[in-house]
């Protein structure tokens, strides 16, 4: 048998493609995911959707993709979201390492649509899209840290 899949934000493995033209790169992620031998295929939903880099900084409203100006950005995200789902198709995806707090990748938390850094419970649009299809999500802030043992214990688990 193959090496397990499992999705991981871009931004994460260091790709320029957060609103900012910036990326999140954890090294610590990057080497974990090394030492346990799985098949990365990075997504950006974000920018498969269409959006550029740099972009607005878009916040979820009542489940809608709205950016700092106003706009409804909503079909750029539906639409890199079933992007990438159409691209993965086919293959056999073990699990996803996602960007914490995004409204498309946030898993535990994501940002209330104030704009004012405010967090509250709930999952970006790509999670979501995710999790309803049957692929476990998990948030990398786990795997950077201490206090998260369990929930990277049961990562780990699917990808035995």
């Amino acid at each position: 048998m193959g090496k397990k899949k499992v999705l991981v934000s871009a931004c994460l493995l260091g790709r320029n493609c957060k609103y900012d033209g910036g990326n999140n790169y954890s090294e610590a992620l990057v080497r974990y995911l090394k030492e346990k031998a799985v098949e990365v295929m990075e997504v950006c939903p974000e920018v498969e959707g269409g959006l550029p880099v740099p972009r607005v900084p878009v916040e979820l409203v009542d489940g809608v993709a709205i950016n700092r100006a106003g706009e409804n950005v909503d079909a750029c995200f539906r639409a890199g979201v079933k992007a990438v789902l159409d691209r993965i198709r086919e293959e056999e995806i073990t699990a996803a390492i996602l960007q914490p707090r995004s409204p498309s990748c946030g898993v535990e938390q994501v940002y209330d649509g104030s704009f004012t850094g405010r967090l509250v419970p709930g999952e970006g649009m790509f999670a979501r899209a995710l999790r309803q299809t049957g692929i476990p999500v998990f948030d990398a802030a786990a795997f950077c840290g201490k206090g998260r043992e369990d929930y990277v214990r049961h990562f780990e688990e699917l990808i035995r």
